[in-house]
């Protein structure tokens, strides 16, 4: 590729070549995945941060500081995400519509919930997250994209963290 009168030899923006040594075909599938990926992430995020805001009720605090934490950690996600894409040579969202088109999670606009649907819902879509993320492990894998799958990995492990820790609250309620 050529850079553009750039004497860096760095491409050009318009002339973006990927860092991966991926296949054209693996690229499209790998970042339409993580496309899909980081759709369902902000989804989940916003989600588990409504309820955080609207969280009520005699454990109010602990509830409260659990999903706070958990958000921060499921928004940490969302910039790996995207780079990633990129890095390999694909696209990523664009907009908050563009979210809303790739989304698998479903939103919840309800005025109001009960706390224990608020965390049960929760461990539900992690638990739908986690299935997501594998199916993304395996695409990446199928394509030999070492980086992703490792990255995938420990989003999976912390997935499962947030989904044992409102199982362990859900059984109880």
């Amino acid at each position: 590729m050529s850079s553009k009168g750039n004497d860096s030899g760095i491409a050009a923006i318009g002339d973006f070549e990927p860092t991966a040594d991926l296949s054209r075909n693996g690229v499209e599938e790998i970042s339409s995945d993580l496309r899909r990926l980081l759709a369902d992430v902000f989804a989940l995020y916003l989600k588990t941060k409504n309820f955080h805001w609207h969280m009520s009720g005699r454990h109010f605090r602990d509830y409260h500081r659990l999903l706070d934490e958990q958000a921060e950690q499921v928004f940490a996600m969302t910039d790996d995400i995207a780079e990633r894409a990129r890095k390999i040579g694909g696209n990523t969202l664009h907009s908050i519509s563009d979210i809303s088109k790739h989304q698998r999670l479903k939103d919840n606009n309800r005025e109001s919930i009960l706390p224990e649907e608020m965390l049960a819902e929760l461990r539900a879509d992690n638990r739908e997250l986690r299935r997501f993320l594998r199916r993304t492990h395996e695409v990446c894998a199928k394509h030999n994209d070492v980086a992703t799958t490792s990255l995938i990995e420990n989003w999976i492990d912390e997935t499962e963290r947030r989904t044992w820790f409102l199982s362990e609250i859900v059984r109880d309620l």
